[in-house]
């Protein structure tokens, strides 16, 4: 019987995770490896100078909740903007990159937080396999040719970015080979001296001075000041188990809302139309609440869960009608890859790990092959906005890792890259599997909807895959929904994945067809 899993968007990653958890290693160690390789993987969805967000749970314990997302920079003020002549936040180069990359220092929050001082493995080990993969090279992806081929005009003056992301002048190609030497030495330059060496150490002289002399509003007392946090994950009952998922400044409310309205309503025998168009309408409402609440903790005007009691959620659930609501809604794009595993003691891991747009600023730090996110364009520089620009300050994030602990033994790990589609695609993927009773490969792979916008997409439209517009698309039509139909299994409708613990020990796992992934099981002796 298998009692180890990892899947992630990428194949290689999920590789590299499962052979870290078949050694022993804990399933913190193991998405620590995979962290480091698909950022040299999948160089257009993350980073290590981009962001993560955990979600980690030992058995018979409650989760815990990492927090490595960056704030603005002190000198990242509406002002400093105004003073620069922006009206707003450059989508690219170096005045995009205003908030810290907070991945590296998340590495070791999970470790210190999740993992006993003699089970955690050394950083060399954990970073050798990205390491090699940065030297030797990988394939381009078809996902990652078309991000090139995207960003190309758009990063045209950014010399360290084309240098090795366009080394020919031109976008990259699928099949070629991409190599990235910089980033090989930048991760054996961390095995030596720990992820902390991006703060406050040589590495961190580099990154500010480069960020400062390109214009970026971050400094070195930038990054000696910051330090992941662990904070409360939010949670929510349904009939079947308890939902985690995490707090702001992330969407993770929404997420919640979604399947704590849809679990309200629903009834065993719905048709497929009605369970589309509730988890539709209850999308609306959801984000309804999260662009009217969700900000950086310290503004939030009431706390996050509660939105989540029972009455509150009754009253979103009643506005639901059999009639479609109006829309568009304004929407937030965002890219980033999610990785779950679960380890042969039976700690399970949520993660996603983002540098926000396609290769975010583009800004380039030479001698690192590292690329700065732009996470900063969620801040606005109208002072009334619920997310006004302000140091120190985390921007609005579309991530969020889910996590469900079920009242039958059953443990889920489960989530998706694609701005606005990640809390639908989580909905889709998890009442497919708890409700309707498909098995976990097919709750990801059957024809998805999007309402909203997501990852290389600009419509706020609702989007129906081919498959599921056939099958449905007339009774949504009756019910008043507007929709378009896109191609079946596009990448626009996310990368999604889910690991899943059963109480005797056995363990299932699934990856996206969308995705270049792969959902790897095994066995681990300890």
């Amino acid at each position: 019987m298998s009692n180890i899993a990892f899947t992630a968007p990428h194949s290689g990653a999920a590789d590299i995770g499962l052979s870290l958890l078949r050694d022993g290693a804990s399933a913190v160690d193991a998405m620590i490896a995979a962290s480091a390789a698909i950022a040299v993987l999948y160089p257009h969805m993350n980073s290590l100078a981009g962001d993560g967000f955990w979600l980690v749970q030992r058995p018979g314990e409650a989760p815990r909740a990492i927090d490595a997302c960056g704030h603005a920079a002190a000198l990242a003020s509406i002002d400093w903007y105004r003073e620069q002549g922006c009206d707003a936040i450059p989508a690219r180069g170096p005045l995009s990159a205003l908030t810290l990359g907070g991945t590296l220092s998340g590495w070791d929050k999970a470790r210190e937080c999740c993992v006993a001082p003699e089970q955690r493995r050394p950083y060399g080990e954990l970073l050798a396999p990205a390491e090699a993969l940065a030297r030797d090279g990988i394939e381009v992806t078809a996902s990652l040719a078309a991000a090139s081929e995207k960003v190309h005009e758009s990063l045209a003056d950014e010399t360290a970015f084309r240098a090795i992301f366009a080394p020919e002048g031109r976008p990259l190609r699928q099949g070629e080979q991409l190599r990235n030497p910089d980033l090989a030495e930048t991760l054996a330059h961390l095995a030596r001296k720990g992820p902390r060496d991006f703060y406050d150490g040589e590495l961190a002289e580099t990154v500010a001075a480069e960020l400062a002399a390109r214009g970026s509003p971050i400094r070195a007392s930038d990054l000696t000041g910051y330090e992941a946090q662990e904070v409360t994950p939010l949670s929510v009952r349904t009939r079947d188990g308890s939902l985690y998922n995490f707090p702001p400044p992330t969407q993770g409310l929404a997420s919640l809302l979604i399947l704590a309205i849809y679990d309200q309503l629903y009834d065993p025998q719905w048709s497929d139309a009605d369970r589309v168009h509730t988890l539709v309408e209850a999308t609306k409402q959801a984000f309804r609440v999260r662009d009217r609440e969700v900000t950086d903790p310290a503004r939030m005007r009431a706390p996050a869960e509660s939105h989540l009691n029972s009455v509150s959620i009754g009253k979103l659930a009643a506005v639901l009608g059999k009639e479609a609501s109006p829309w568009p809604w304004p929407a937030e794009p965002g890219d980033t890859v999610w990785m779950g595993g679960v380890d042969a003691e039976g700690t399970m891991v949520s993660f996603i790990q983002s540098v926000y747009w396609e290769f975010g600023s583009g800004v380039t730090i030479p001698g690192t092959g590292l690329v700065w996110n732009n996470r900063g364009l969620s801040f606005s520089l109208d002072a009334d906005h619920r997310n006004a620009l302000e140091p120190g300050y985390k921007p609005f994030h579309t991530l969020n890792p889910a996590f469900a602990v079920l009242d039958d033994g059953r443990r889920m790990s489960y989530g998706t890259m694609g701005g606005e589609g990640q809390p639908q695609t989580q909905a889709a993927l998890f009442t497919r599997y708890l409700y309707d009773g498909l098995p976990l490969d097919e709750s990801i792979a059957r024809g998805r909807w999007l309402l909203g916008r997501t990852w290389g997409d600009r419509d706020d439209d609702l989007k129906l895959e081919a498959s599921l517009a056939r099958h449905l698309g007339d009774e949504l039509a009756l019910r008043g929904h507007r929709f378009k139909t896109v191609p079946d299994h596009s990448e626009m409708m996310g990368h999604a994945g889910a690991v899943v613990r059963f109480p005797d020990g056995g363990v299932t796992a699934a990856s996206d067809p969308r995705s270049d992934g792969a959902a790897r099981e095994g066995s681990c002796s300890i």
